[in-house]
Parts: structure tokens; sequence; C-alpha cells
């Protein structure tokens, strides 16, 4: 009885002093909420409440939980690559696929082009095979690319390159669960065109852009276009001042090089035709304006010397500037161009046309001083009647007057006057008549006759065999 008393009297007092520490602990930090801990028991039905939530929720897929690195899911830190996948085993296949973003610049003085694509790449790759419950592929940037084997392409006969990085790295690798690995860059290149001038500006030019992988032989690295022709994409939005895109498509082949050996080349051909419109308003239209104004001075009396030698220098200096102009902007090649044949056989019919003048000029100054030298010859004519009242024509005198003439003694001064009046006749009416003397006076308007229709003539000739030949 007194032992019951004793425990019973010791609870209590354990309580108080539990309950007396509590308040002293509240009332020593007023600023904190002082609370005394319970424990309660847990009961055997809330216990199995709890164990069956636990079961009935999905296990996190590790691709999705936060915190967990790239590094460590795809065990980049347990593998080595700086080889190749299946080092040792058969060649590792790429496939390639590129959209042309734009086709930017063709150049004819440096002979090369300036192309914008997106160069994708896909293998497969074992050792970044990693588990997934629901997610289908993983997506990384430019920093993991760093980490891991990409095939090392380059392009031939480039002069410039460079991967866009606005705002950051255009980079993109996208890796799958069984290993299956994409990537993806998009790329600036300016490379060599090889073009051939000699149909200029009438022609049709073919450049390719090159693949390659740089250290890896076919032994090694096989690269493919994925879909074939289907692999090159194009945007419909792309457009040249000067050329008509006509056609895109893809090709494979082996380079060889003598150190090294064989590897992989993938080509992405496209053709291009030049507009020629540009091309007969600043040139062609010109030079043909220029020589058809060459042929007003065959129209002009021929001793207006001021106005047809200023008419025909003009032009000739037009046809060299006209030249000089489109010479300037082409690069300096050993063959002939097809505008340079046109524009040298204007030249030609431009120079033709000055030396014609001057051919007239010539041939009419010959004739006056023949003319000259004949009256000087002659007896003082005082008597003689004016040239108008004889006959128009040595051929309308009465032959037995002439032959009276000619038996006439001392009749020398009467026959040097009617060959005068020939001259003069022959002169006035175009008329060519036989001799020694008709022969001097030839008609220098003839020439410029002639050459009224021999010149538009043959330019008209020249341009239908042109026209037929490079159109």
């Amino acid at each position: 009885m007194h032992t019951d008393v004793m425990l019973l009297s010791l609870l209590l007092w354990t309580g108080g002093v539990s309950g007396e520490t509590c308040q002293k602990e509240n009332s020593a930090q007023p600023h904190r909420e002082g609370r005394c801990r319970r424990e309660i028991p847990v009961t055997k039905g809330s216990g199995s409440k709890i164990e069956s939530s636990s079961m009935t929720k999905r296990s996190p897929d590790r691709t999705k939980t936060w915190g967990t690195k790239s590094e460590h899911l795809l065990r980049i830190q347990e593998h080595d690559f700086t080889m190749r996948p299946g080092f040792g085993g058969p060649a590792v296949s790429v496939g390639v696929d590129v959209q042309v973003e734009s086709l930017d610049a063709i150049s004819e003085v440096d002979m090369d082009f300036t192309m914008t694509l997106y160069l994708r790449h896909y293998w497969k790759d074992t050792r970044l095979a990693f588990k997934s419950n629901n997610n289908l592929s993983m997506t990384f940037d430019g920093r993991l690319v760093k980490k891991i084997w990409v095939p090392d392409m380059f392009f031939v006969h480039s002069k410039r390159s460079f991967t866009h990085d606005t705002t950051t790295d255009n980079v993109m690798l996208r890796v799958y669960p069984d290993g299956k690995v994409l990537y993806s860059l998009r790329v600036t290149v300016t490379a060599m065109c090889s073009m051939d001038l000699s149909r200029f500006p009438l022609d049709t030019q073919t450049c390719s852009l090159e693949i390659e992988s740089y250290a890896y032989t076919d032994d090694d690295l096989m690269l493919y276009w994925k879909k074939g022709n289907r692999s090159l994409n194009t945007d419909e939005k792309i457009s040249l001042s000067q050329f008509l895109i006509q056609e895109f498509h893809t090709t494979t082949k082996l380079a060889f090089y003598s150190s090294t050996g064989w590897y992989n080349r993938l080509y992405i051909n496209f053709t291009l035709r030049r507009h020629v419109f540009f091309f007969l308003l600043q040139t062609y239209f010109p030079a043909t304006l220029m020589v058809m104004l060459s042929w007003v001075s065959f129209w002009i009396d021929r001793r207006a010397v001021p106005a047809r030698v200023p008419l025909g220098i003009t032009t000739v200096l037009t046809m060299s500037t006209i030249i000089t102009g489109v010479n300037a902007s082409m690069p300096r090649v050993s063959y002939i161009k097809a505008v340079d044949i046109y524009l040298w056989v204007s030249f030609v019919f431009v120079f033709l046309s000055v030396i014609e003048y001057a051919a007239v000029n010539y041939l009419s100054t010959l004739q006056e001083r023949r003319e000259r030298a004949l009256r000087e010859r002659m007896p003082c004519t005082c008597g003689l009647a004016h040239p108008g009242t004889m006959s128009a024509s040595y051929s309308e005198v009465d032959a037995n007057a002439t032959g009276k003439y000619g038996s006439m003694p001392g009749n020398g001064v009467k026959r040097e006057r009617m060959l005068v009046q020939l001259m003069e006749n022959d002169q006035v009416t175009g008329h060519v008549s036989s001799g020694t003397y008709s022969s001097a006076a030839l008609d220098t308007h003839a020439i410029d006759k002639y050459s009224r229709v021999m010149f538009p003539g043959s330019y008209i000739l020249f341009n239908f065999i042109y026209w037929s030949i490079y159109s």
C-alpha cells in the first residue's frame, strides 16, 4: 500500500517537472513559439495505409529526376570517347541530310559561292545508351558535344566557314535510349566553284559543295546520304538576282589521297542558269545602238567633214567604254567569252564606218585633183558654151559628128573640151563610163549607197548567227 502511493507521487512529480520545463523554455524565449513534442503511437491500421499508398505510386523516371547529371545518366566518365564507336570493328555508318536555308552570293570574279545550311548527322553509339521508362530521347546543346565522339566533317575546297553562335552556338545533340544520335548544326560556308565563262552571259553553271571526313578513311567511317536525293531539302524562298536555280541533287564518290587512303565524299550539286535580261539592257542594247548610230554617217553629205568625223569618233569611243566596263567586272580569263565576241564585232562595225568615210573622202579628193589637172592642161575655154547647154552624155552625140571631130585637123582642143563635158555629166548623173578619164572620175556616192545596204545586212546576219549559237 505504501509502495503504490510512492510510485503515484513519483509519476505526478515527473509530469509536473516536464510541464514546468516547457513553461520555463517558453518564458525564456518569448519570441519563439514554444511547443512540447508529443509522440503519437502509430497504430497498426495507419501503418498499413501508408504502406499501401507507397506501393500504388509510380517509380520516377531517372531522366526526368531533378539533379540527375547527364554525364552520370549517359555514363560519359566510364568510356573513352576519343575513339570512334566500335573501334577495331567494321566502319561506323554516318547518315547525312541537309536543309539548304539560303544561297547568298555567287561571284564570277572570285569563282566561289556562299551557302547557309543545316547539316545533320545520324549514327549509333552504344556507349550513350541509357534506360528510360517513358522518355524517347534527350536533347542537349553544344556543351555536351565537346565531351563525346562526333564525326569530323569538313567542307572540301571551302574558303571560309563558320558555325552560327547567336544567341548561343547553333548546335543540337539528341540521344535516344538505344544509343542512336542526331547531331545538327547551322553552318555558313564559302566554297570554290570552277566556272566556265566561255558562254557568258548566256551560260549555265554547275557548282557543288563537298563534305568529307578529315581523319577517318572508309575503313573507319562510311558516309552516305540518309534518304538518297530526298536527303537534300531547300527552302522555297531561295532566289538569286542573276541566276535561276534549276536543280539540286546529291551524289556520292570516293576520294583518294596518296598519303592517307580512300575517303567517302558527299556532293551537293546545284545547277544555275543566268538571267540575261540585265545584260541585254546594260551591254547588248547599248552596243547595238552605237552600231546603228554609226550608220547615220552614210546619209550625210561627204563634204560635211565636221559632221561625219565627230560622229564616227564618238561611236568608237563609246564602244571602247562599254568593252572596258564589262571586262572590269569579269575575271581575267585566257579564253574569249560570248559577250566579248558580240562587243568586238560591234566595235569592228563602228570602226569600219569611220574607215568607209575615210575612203570616200580620199577618192573624192583624188577625183578633184585629176579634174583640176585636166583643166590646167586645157587652153582658155572662154568661148565654150556652158556645160548645161551641151548634150547630157557622150553617147547622145551623133557618131558621124564625132567622127568629123576626129578627122578635122587641129581639133585637139575640141576633143579635150568634149572629155571635160563628159566627166562633168558623169559626176552629175552618177553614170560611170569606160575609158581612162572615166575610171579616174569614180562616183564616190556609190560607196555610201552600197554601205547603206551592206552594213545593216551584215550586222543582222551576225546577230542571227550569234543568237542561234548561244541562246
